[in-house]
C-alpha cells in the first residue's frame, strides 16, 4: 500500500505558499493605499483580481482536472507563481499588483481543487476525511499568520517600497514546494472511470450538481461563509489602521491574531467534530461570532487610541474582535468535508470546482460591499454589516443538515445518471 505520509506533506507546503500570497490582499489594500495613493474602493479591486480568477480557472478545469491530474495542475500553479513573484519587486506598480493577485488566484484554483481531491485519495473514511480537512485548512491558517510577520518585516516608514522585496522570498518557497512536489509520488489510479465522456459531458456534470437541493443549499453555505470571512480577514488591518489609528506595521501585525485565532479553531474542529454534531458545533460558533461582533465594536467605538506604539499599549478591542475566527474557524472545512464525502472519488473534483468557484464569488462580494461601506460609512458599520450574512448561514446550514441527513448522498450519486 501507498505511503502518504509525503503527499500530506506536500499538500501542506502548497497550502502554506498560496495562503501567503492569497490572503496578503488585506496586507496589500492597506499598502497600495500609501504607496501608490488609491482610495479604498480602488484598492477593494485587488480582491477581485484574486477571486474573479479563482472562479474563471475553477470553472473551466473543474471538468478536466481528473484528466490533467491532481499533480500536475498544482506543479503547472507553483511554477507560475514562483516566476510572477521574483518579477514582482522590478516592475511594481499597482496594475502589476493587480497582475500577482491574479496568477495567485488561478493558481490557487488548480491547488485547491487538486488538494480538496486529493484528500479523497488519501483517507479511509468520513471521520478521517472531515478530520484532515481541518487539519489543512488550520495549516492555511498558519500560513497566513506567516504572511502577516513576513510583510510587515519588509516594511521600512522611509521606503515606501521596501514591502515589495517580499516578493522574492514567496517566490523561493513556491520553487521549494515546487521541487517537493515533483519528487512526490501519487496514485491516481482511482480517477480513471472506464468510459470517460467528452469534455462537454464531464463540464455539463459539473452543472448537474448544482441542481441538486443538497449542493445548491451547500454552495449558499459556502457562499455566505466566504463573504464574512473575507470582508473581515481582507479589511482588519485597515480597521486597525483607520479606526483604531495604529501604526501601518503594527496594524497588519496584529490582524495576525484573527489568523491565530482561525487556525487554533480549526484544529481544535479536527478534534470536536469526531465526536459531536457538526451542526451543534457550527451554529454555536456562528452565535458566539455574532455575540462578539456585539461586544468588540463598541469597544473600538469608545477606545482611546492616540500614542499607540506597540502591542503593550494597544486598545483592547484590537484584540477581542479578531477572536471572531476562532468561532467561525470550523464552518468552511466542516461543509466542504460533509459534501464531499458524500461523492465517489472520481466526483470529488468537479464538486471542488463548484466550492472553489462559489468561494471565490462570495470573497469578491464581500470585500467589494466592506470596501464601499468602508469609505461611505465607516469601518464600524461595515463590519457590522457581517451579523447579516452571520444570521442567513445559521439559516442555510439548518437546511443544509435537513437535506443531508435525509437524503443528500443518494441523490448526489444519482448525478449523469451513475
Amino acid at each position: 500500500m501507498q505511503s502518504y505520509w509525503k503527499v500530506k506533506l506536500s499538500i501542506f507546503l502548497n497550502y502554506f505558499v498560496f495562503a501567503i500570497l492569497l490572503n496578503s490582499v488585506g496586507t496589500v489594500i492597506l499598502q497600495v493605499q500609501h504607496t501608490y495613493n488609491v482610495s479604498e474602493i480602488s484598492a477593494s479591486i485587488l480582491e477581485a483580481f484574486k477571486d474573479l480568477s479563482i472562479a474563471v480557472v475553477s470553472f473551466s478545469v473543474a471538468s478536466y482536472i481528473n484528466k490533467l491530474g491532481y499533480k500536475n495542475a498544482m506543479l503547472v500553479a507553483l511554477g507560475f507563481n514562483a516566476f510572477i513573484c521574483l518579477l514582482m519587486p522590478s516592475v511594481h506598480s499597482f496594475g502589476m499588483t493587480k497582475v500577482v493577485f491574479a496568477v495567485a488566484g488561478a493558481g490557487f484554483a488548480l491547488i485547491k481543487v487538486s488538494v480538496y481531491g486529493t484528500i479523497g485519495l488519501v483517507t479511509a473514511d468520513k471521520k478521517e476525511h472531515i478530520s484532515l480537512m481541518n487539519f489543512i485548512e488550520s495549516f492555511f491558517m498558519v500560513g497566513i499568520l506567516a504572511g502577516y510577520f513576513l510583510f510587515s518585516g519588509f516594511m521600512d516608514e522611509s521606503t515606501p517600497t521596501a514591502w515589495l522585496k517580499v516578493y522574492y522570498l514567496l517566490g523561493g518557497i513556491a520553487l521549494i514546494a515546487f521541487v517537493l512536489l515533483i519528487t512526490t509520488p501519487l496514485d491516481e489510479s482511482s480517477l480513471k472511470t472506464e468510459a470517460a465522456g467528452p469534455f462537454r459531458e464531464n463540464f455539463a456534470d459539473m452543472f448537474r450538481l448544482i441542481v441538486l437541493p443538497l449542493v445548491l443549499v451547500f454552495i449558499i453555505c459556502a457562499f455566505t461563509y466566504v463573504l464574512i470571512e473575507q470582508s473581515i480577514m481582507s479589511w482588519l488591518p485597515t480597521f486597525n489602521s483607520k479606526v483604531l489609528h495604529l501604526p501601518n506595521a503594527l496594524s497588519i501585525q496584529m490582524a495576525s491574531l484573527l489568523a491565530i485565532a482561525t487556525a487554533l479553531g480549526r484544529f481544535l474542529a479536527g478534534v470536536v467534530l469526531k465526536k459531536l454534531n457538526w451542526l451543534f458545533v457550527l451554529t454555536g460558533c456562528l452565535v458566539i461570532s455574532a455575540a462578539l461582533v456585539l461586544i468588540a465594536l463598541p469597544l473600538a467605538a469608545n477606545a482611546v487610541t492616540g500614542g499607540v506604539t506597540g502591542w503593550g499599549n494597544a486598545p483592547l478591542a484590537a484584540f477581542i474582535f479578531p477572536m471572531i475566527g476562532l468561532f467561525l474557524a470550523p464552518v468552511y472545512p466542516a461543509i466542504n468535508s460533509l459534501i464531499l464525502s458524500s461523492l465517489p472519488v472520481n466526483q470529488h473534483g468537479l464538486m471542488s470546482g463548484l466550492i472553489v468557484i462559489f468561494s471565490a464569488l462570495g470573497g469578491t462580494t464581500g470585500s467589494l460591499i466592506t470596501g464601499y461601506v468602508f469609505e461611505h460609512y465607516g469601518g464600524q458599520t461595515a463590519f457590522y454589516f457581517s451579523l447579516i450574512p452571520i444570521g442567513l448561514l445559521i439559516i442555510a446550514l439548518l437546511f443544509f443538515s435537513r437535506l443531508q441527513g435525509k437524503n443528500g448522498a443518494i441523490e448526489i450519486h444519482s448525478v449523469g445518471g451513475h
